[in-house]
């Protein structure tokens, strides 16, 4: 059975930054991003997730214009050259705007439209938005993170942030909600929210998830990010079978074979 007719997508991870987590350097010029592109288009990839600035624990801040010139070119030829849609890792308001002019459908932003000019620059368009939750910033992120119940907590601070947006002229239909893996919580705070993932669906919104090569899986595994492989799909099937709507990956072949197994245990359809 098709994934499409689950309603189960993979978003494939492209990187153009020198510094992101797993594939920093490997992907920041226009050609090797293309490169990229290609192979996860021909493998499958309902997404392309286009990123200029790495949101790993200490990672240094972009300019804006830097982050500008890193995504637009690579958005741009995206878009001309392959069918499948383009989302805009980012949460600076320019470079929202000007990714979405370039031809971006959905705006993914790890910080929920908080940042100043965020909310009217997501509105101004009809692209889709990603909210996610994140304790803290990028650069503290994991010093400690703490809650009371982090799934209720994650669903609160979702359910706010979805109150802002429509506030703002953001209809629900544009939005997806992520809970964030790896984005200020523990290994234990991680997989409390995978274990408990179905209630965020009672927000009646999409779940985007990203747990691919994550600590969260080293620190259980102990493997080195380019070792994950098995536990990125482990991750990945838990979380399809558990109703999420997109799952962000690295690798989307394999992420592709995975949900489709767990498409055809949930329908029963072949």
């Amino acid at each position: 059975m098709p994934v499409s007719q689950f309603n189960v997508e993979v978003m494939g991870i492209l990187n153009v930054t020198p510094d992101s987590f797993s594939d920093g350097g490997k992907f920041n010029n226009i050609d090797s991003a293309l490169k990229q592109a290609e192979q996860m288009v021909a493998e499958g990839a309902d997404w392309l997730d286009i990123g200029g600035e790495s949101t790993r624990p200490g990672a240094p801040n972009v300019s804006e214009q830097e982050e500008l010139e890193r995504v637009i070119p690579v958005i741009e030829r995206c878009v001309a050259r392959f069918a499948t849609p383009v989302s805009i890792d980012t949460s600076k308001p320019k470079v929202m705007a000007e990714a979405v002019n370039a031809g971006a459908r959905m705006i993914n932003d790890v910080r929920a439209l908080q940042e100043p000019g965020a909310l009217e620059a997501a509105a101004a368009t009809n692209a889709l938005v990603c909210l996610m939750h994140m304790q803290g910033q990028p650069r503290t992120m994991q010093h400690k993170p703490e809650y009371g119940d982090v799934v209720v907590e994650v669903k609160d601070f979702l359910a706010a942030r979805v109150r802002a947006c429509t506030d703002a002229g953001i209809s629900r239909e544009r939005i997806l909600l992520d809970p964030g893996f790896g984005f200020g919580k523990s290994v234990r705070h991680n997989y409390e929210l995978l274990q408990r993932l179905q209630a965020l669906h009672e927000l009646e919104l999409p779940l985007l998830v990203g747990m691919s090569r994550k600590s969260m899986l080293g620190q259980v595994t102990g493997k080195p990010v380019e070792q994950r492989l098995a536990a990125s799909i482990a991750a990945a099937t838990l979380a399809a079978s558990k109703g999420a709507r997109i799952i962000r990956v690295h690798d989307v072949a394999e992420t592709k074979d995975a949900v489709s197994i767990v498409a055809a245990m949930m329908t029963g359809e072949l």
